[in-house]
């Protein structure tokens, strides 16, 4: 999916690609068999400083990866188009790799790979910790806001990095979130014979990490116990908002109703300040959300709470329903918080959703009240009227203050039947 949301187009490329894992001890380590297929391959790609291991082949050709490589790749595969092509990596090309990259845009069929010991592994095995007490996060070309959504007191990190500075920004991330406690350790140049480990505190960091390197975190501190949960419903002081907010209590309710699920996209139409979609995103790394809103301020609020909460992946489109919904990839779940009675909003989001989907929509007015009640007239589901109180002082006493009433329709789209394809 491109970064609009919509399917990018299939790309033409070699017939087979074989991507070969190279440990810290280069060339050195590759087993005979891969070196014969590297070595009589007519095209090898990779990093520079992969080919630059290789022994003189006449006649082999090599190019070097494209910067910035996603954007590069297409036009680089499509000049080996129908050949077969030798491509060089670092450890597990799956693991936050160029083979994932290569799978996603030729396909698995196409790509084979080879992998050696990965920089986890080694890491792991460094760190005396068991595979199953960690998370690996990846800031390879990523926005360093994604490690905030694993962060909680006690969690074993394993991070993969961008560069030397990256180290620098997750100390920071981790101060900012209360956090300071925690002990990094940078893994340089694993597997190599100038192997280093250099390690401190977030709070008063200072080590000089190696390009190379694997970062592990032991995550210390009290924290926030906002951005720890993954539940639905985080306290409304989480988001920056100017008053058009999901507020917790109908945020949970709608997001039970939604299910976020591995994989799955949200459009969240009306974004205002965004708390429904960063939620489903929070649900499972792999969710995705595509966030509508029109007022300009807004929009930009939404891509900073969800950077903020550790989901910046959160793509944001500036426009209004429906025309704004036209070529975004078809949804498996919509949330629309605000426009419902401007016409077409519903139908267009009723007819976008995959077979299974769900809607869930939200009214505060009675004319949107009345578009709820006819649409569930009209297509059945299930209409609530949300109604939360909450404690607040009267003078020397204590009394329930209401807040507005919401009526929520959620509706379910059936499943696909033999005549209908998503």
């Amino acid at each position: 999916m491109t970064s609009g949301g919509r399917p990018r187009p299939p790309v033409d490329g070699p017939a087979t690609v074989t991507v070969v894992g190279l440990g810290a001890d280069g060339w050195d380590g590759v087993p005979q068999r891969l070196r014969t297929l590297v070595l009589q391959a007519p095209v090898v790609l990779g990093g520079r400083r992969h080919l630059g291991l290789l022994p003189d082949v006449a006649g082999q050709l090599r190019e070097a990866w494209p910067s910035p490589l996603r954007d590069g790749l297409p036009a680089l595969l499509e000049r080996h188009r129908g050949a077969a092509v030798v491509a060089l990596a670092s450890g597990d090309p799956l693991l936050s790799g160029v083979g994932s990259t290569l799978v996603d845009l030729l396909g698995a069929d196409a790509v084979r790979v080879e992998p050696t010991v990965s920089s986890v592994a080694l890491a792991g095995a460094r760190m005396g910790w068991a595979a199953e007490s960690v998370e690996v996060v990846s800031l390879v070309g990523r926005d360093p806001h994604l490690l905030l959504r694993a962060l909680a007191p006690g969690r074993r990190l394993l991070v993969l990095t961008s560069d030397e500075r990256t180290p620098g920004v997750v100390a920071e991330l981790l101060v900012a979130q209360g956090y300071a406690a925690s002990r990094l350790t940078v893994l340089g140049d694993l597997g190599a014979d100038d192997e280093s480990r250099s390690e401190g505190v977030a709070g008063g960091w200072d080590v000089v990490a190696p390009r190379l390197h694997v970062l592990a975190v032991e995550v210390a501190g009290p924290g926030g116990a906002t951005a720890a949960s993954w539940v639905a419903g985080l306290a409304d002081a989480a988001y920056d908002h100017d008053g058009q907010l999901t507020k917790r209590d109908v945020r949970a309710s709608a997001l039970a109703r939604l299910a976020p699920a591995p994989g799955q996209l949200l459009w969240d139409v009306g974004a205002g300040a965004g708390s429904v979609g960063i939620e489903w995103m929070r649900a499972h790394p792999t969710c995705r959300t595509v966030a509508v809103e029109h007022h300009p301020e807004r929009a930009a609020r939404v891509a900073r709470n969800a950077a903020a909460l550790g989901v910046p992946g959160l793509v944001v489109v500036e426009g209004r329903a429906p025309d704004a919904l036209v070529d975004l990839e078809r949804p498996d779940a919509v949330f629309v918080g605000g426009g419902a009675t401007r016409p077409g909003v519903l139908e267009a989001c009723l007819a976008a959703l995959r077979p299974g989907g769900r809607l869930v929509v939200h009214g505060v007015t009675l004319e949107t009240e009345g578009v709820l009640a006819a649409a569930h007239a009209a297509h059945g589901g299930e209409l609530t009227r949300l109604s939360v109180e909450h404690a607040e002082p009267i003078g020397s006493f204590t009394g329930w203050t209401p807040a507005r009433a919401v009526v929520q329709w959620a509706h379910t789209r059936p499943a696909t039947t033999p005549q209908e394809h998503p």
